[in-house]
C-alpha cells in the first residue's frame, strides 16, 4: 500500500523531462476563469427586495474587450489535448500496443468526475432540502440555477476525452491537416448558419471549434507548434476581421439577452480567439519555463493543481454565499460599475477567495489521486491492465458511460438545481430533460466508466 504524498513530495519527485509549463497553464487558465466570474458578477436588489445577478460587461460594454484576455478556456482545452495525447500513448504502450480506451477514460476522468459528482450530490440534496422546507427565496433560486452553469465546461471536456483516440489517429496521419479540417468545418457551419439560415446547424460547432483547439494540444505534444507568432497573428487578425465585419459580437463570453453569442454555440470568431491566445502563451514559454524551474514556484503549481477542479466547481457557490451574507446583513450594494462598486471589488474578491478556500478544505479529498503503489505492485498492475481493459465489452461500456456523463453534465448546466419538485426542464439536443434525469445520467455514466476501466488482479 502507498501513502498519500504532499505537494512538496510530488514536486520533489517530478521527472526531469516533465513539461511543467503545461501544469502552470492549467492552473493559470482555471484561476483566470474563476477571477473573471467573480469580477463580472453584478448583483442588484430592486425596490421589492428581489435580488438579481447581472453581468458587469452588460452594464459597461466597453469592458467587453477584456474578454479577449480573460476568456482563456481555449488554453485549458489546448492543455487537455497535450495531456490526453501523452496519457493515451503511455497507456497503449503499457498494454503492449492493445487498445486502452476503457483504461484511458477512467484514468483521465477520475479526478474530474469524482469531485463533480460530489458537487452534484451536495447541491442536489441541499436544493431539495431547502425546497421541501419551504425556505427557497429569490437569491436561493438564482444560486441553484447559476452554480450549475459552469458544468458546461466539464461536459465539453468529457467529449474531448472520449474523442481523443480517433482524433489522435487523424493527427498522427495528417498533422496540421486534421486541425485545418476541423477549422474549415467550423467556418462552414457559420456560413450555413448566418448566410443560409440553416436551423440547428450551429450546434455542430460545440464539437468543431473546441476539438480544433484540442487538436492544437496534440501538435504541441509532438513539437509541431513551431511558429506560435504566426498562429497568434493569424488568429488575432481573423478574430478582428470577423468581429469588425460580420455578425459576431465583441465579447468572447456569453452576454445576457444577446441574439448571437460567440460562446454558446461557439463561432469561428472564438476559434480565431483561441488560436491567438494559444500562440501568445506559447511565445511566453521561455519565461514560464524559467519560472516553474524555481522550487518554490513549482511547489505552488503542484499544490494548486491538486485542488484546481474543486475550486472551480465551488467558486460560484462561494461568491453567491458572500453576496447572500451581505444581503442578510443589510449591507447596501452599490450600483454596478460605480466608483463605490469598484472600491468594494478587492473586499468581495478576498471574501470569495476565503470562502472558496473553506469549501476546498471540506471537499478536496474527492480530487486527490490514489495513493501510489509499490514498484512491484505497479508493475503487476501495468502487466494486467492491458488484459483487463481489453476484456470483451469494456470499451463499449466505457463509451456508453462517458456519453451518459457528457449529456448528463451538459443537461444539468442548462436546467440547474432549482425546481426539482416542479420538474423544471431544459431542451438538450432536441430532448427535454429535468434535473433528476440529468443527475441519474451523470451517476450512471460515472459508474460505467469506473467499472469498465478498473484493472483487476490477475488470476492466481
Amino acid at each position: 500500500m502507498g501513502t498519500k504524498m504532499s505537494a512538496r513530495d510530488i514536486a520533489a519527485a517530478t521527472p526531469g523531462g516533465r513539461d511543467r509549463v503545461i501544469d502552470l497553464l492549467r492552473v493559470a487558465s482555471l484561476g483566470t476563469v474563476v477571477f473573471g466570474h467573480w469580477l463580472m458578477a453584478a448583483v442588484t436588489v430592486d425596490d421589492d427586495g428581489r435580488a438579481a445577478v447581472g453581468n458587469l460587461l452588460a452594464v459597461e460594454p466597453k469592458l467587453q474587450l477584456l474578454t479577449w484576455f480573460l476568456q482563456v478556456m481555449p488554453v485549458f482545452f489546448f492543455v487537455g489535448g497535450f495531456s490526453h495525447a501523452l496519457s493515451y500513448r503511455s497507456l497503449t504502450r503499457r498494454a503492449g500496443g492493445a487498445p486502452a480506451y476503457a483504461l484511458f477514460l477512467r484514468a483521465r476522468l477520475q479526478r474530474l468526475l469524482r469531485p463533480t459528482m460530489l458537487f452534484v450530490a451536495v447541491w442536489g440534496a441541499g436544493a431539495l432540502a431547502v425546497q421541501l422546507a419551504g425556505g427557497s427565496g429569490n437569491l436561493t433560486d438564482v444560486a441553484a440555477r447559476l452554480v450549475a452553469q459552469p458544468l458546461w465546461f466539464i461536459g465539453i471536456y468529457l467529449a474531448m476525452v472520449a474523442f481523443t483516440p480517433p482524433l489522435l489517429r487523424l493527427h498522427e496521419r495528417y498533422g496540421w491537416g486534421a486541425f485545418a479540417a476541423l477549422a474549415a468545418a467550423a467556418a462552414a457551419v457559420d456560413v450555413l448558419r448566418f448566410a443560409a439560415g440553416v436551423p440547428y446547424v450551429e450546434f455542430l460547432n460545440f464539437a468543431f471549434v473546441w476539438l480544433a483547439v484540442h487538436q492544437l494540444g496534440f501538435l504541441r505534444a509532438d513539437g509541431r507548434l513551431r511558429h506560435p507568432a504566426l498562429l497568434a497573428a493569424a488568429g488575432l487578425a481573423g478574430a478582428v476581421a470577423l468581429v469588425a465585419s460580420g455578425p459576431y459580437p465583441l465579447s468572447m463570453v456569453g452576454m445576457p439577452g444577446e441574439k448571437i453569442s460567440n460562446m454558446a454555440p461557439p463561432t469561428a470568431a472564438l476559434l480565431c480567439h483561441g488560436m491567438w491566445l494559444i500562440g501568445a502563451v506559447e511565445l511566453l514559454r521561455g519565461p514560464m519555463t524559467r519560472a516553474v524551474a524555481r522550487p518554490r514556484v513549482w511547489r505552488t503549481v503542484v499544490a494548486a493543481n491538486g485542488i484546481a477542479m474543486t475550486a472551480f466547481l465551488w467558486h460560484l457557490t462561494a461568491m453567491l454565499g458572500v453576496y447572500g451574507a451581505m444581503l442578510a446583513a443589510h449591507v447596501s450594494l452599490p450600483a454596478p460599475a460605480s466608483a463605490a462598486w469598484w472600491l468594494h471589488v478587492p473586499l468581495r474578491l478576498a471574501a470569495a477567495a476565503g470562502v472558496t478556500a473553506l469549501l476546498v478544505a471540506v471537499f478536496r479529498r474527492a480530487e486527490q489521486p490514489p495513493a501510489p503503489a509499490s514498484a512491484s505492485a505497479s508493475a503487476s498492475a501495468s502487466a494486467s491492465a492491458g488484459t483487463s481493459a481489453a476484456r470483451r465489452g469494456a470499451a463499449p461500456a466505457a463509451a456508453l458511460g462517458v456519453t451518459l456523463a457528457l449529456f448528463g453534465v451538459l443537461g444539468l448546466s442548462m436546467v440547474g438545481f432549482g425546481g426539482l419538485l416542479e420538474g423544471h426542464s431544459a431542451v438538450l439536443v432536441a430532448v427535454r430533460v429535468t434535473a433528476p434525469v440529468t443527475v441519474l445520467m451523470c451517476g450512471a455514466g460515472w459508474l460505467l466508466v469506473e467499472t469498465a476501466g478498473r484493472a483487476r488482479r490477475p488470476a492466481a
